[in-house]
């Protein structure tokens, strides 16, 4: 189901999907990115901050009357020891994959109907844990619940709500990871030598054209699943994960990453 003439609302959309999204959407759609750097047409929101959030919705309000779309696309990786990052950081991994586009979700609502959509950017790492990724995957695993949530309170409704869980693509996402190797006698070298394996992975990575065409695929779908992974190694790890007794797939990863 192409979509014309809609007021399609992306957060994230300075960079990588969100900003292929924005070029794709907008040539024939009114797409405003919400971001702390946008400015006018575009809205600036920053998602860690109540007050900007509040003052992005009552701007879309004024200007729109209403939300068609809304893609929520905006958060960043936190690589580290739960135990050794520092509280702030940890703040910040959720208010920027969560709880910030929970927050903008519901002041939106209210300017939604019958026919909206809502898409919520996860990732694969909400489906499977991995060492030293923690915040990361408890944050984009909270999105999705979110997401699974939201649908069934909303499907009387006509509002259609996904998540959508990409492996790891080949963006500017991976190089802008937020990286803390604090370690100390408990860790010592295991978080640098699980960041090197991972960044070892780099050439294996989903092409960004390939991820970015699978996703405009299913944003325009007539009727959304509860969630979506892109890639076809996430899939069939995701079908492992189901299948394998989690004592095995878990000492599997920490062999793996440790």
């Amino acid at each position: 189901m192409k979509f014309i003439g809609k007021i399609i609302i992306i957060t994230g959309a300075s960079s990588g999907i969100g900003k292929r999204l924005k070029e794709y959407f907008g040539q024939e759609n009114t797409v405003i990115s919400l971001s702390r750097s946008s400015v006018y047409p575009d809205i600036a929101c920053d998602l860690s901050d109540d007050e900007s959030i509040n003052a992005a919705a009552e701007e879309i309000k004024k200007r729109f009357g209403k939300v068609d779309v809304l893609v929520n696309n905006a958060g960043y990786g936190l690589y580290g020891a739960a135990e050794l990052l520092g509280d702030e950081q940890i703040e910040k991994q959720f208010s920027a994959n969560l709880t910030g586009a929970i927050l903008l979700t519901k002041r939106l609502l209210p300017m939604m109907s019958k026919g909206s959509r809502i898409i919520n950017v996860s990732s694969a790492c909400a489906l499977f844990p991995l060492p030293f990724r923690t915040m990361y995957c408890s944050s984009k695993a909270g999105l999705s619940m979110f997401s699974h949530g939201l649908k069934m309170e909303l499907h009387p409704y006509g509002i259609d709500v996904t998540a959508i869980c990409p492996g790891d693509i080949k963006t500017t996402f991976t190089k802008n990871r937020v990286k803390n190797y604090s370690t100390n006698r408990r860790y010592g070298e295991r978080i640098s030598l699980a960041d090197e394996k991972i960044s070892s992975r780099e050439k294996k990575r989903m092409p960004e054209d390939y991820a970015v065409k699978k996703i405009i695929k299913i944003i325009e779908k007539k009727k959304y699943k509860p969630m979506y992974i892109v890639g076809k190694k996430y899939n069939f790890l995701y079908f492992l994960y189901r299948i394998t007794p989690h004592s095995l797939f878990f000492a599997a990863t920490r062999k793996i990453f440790s």
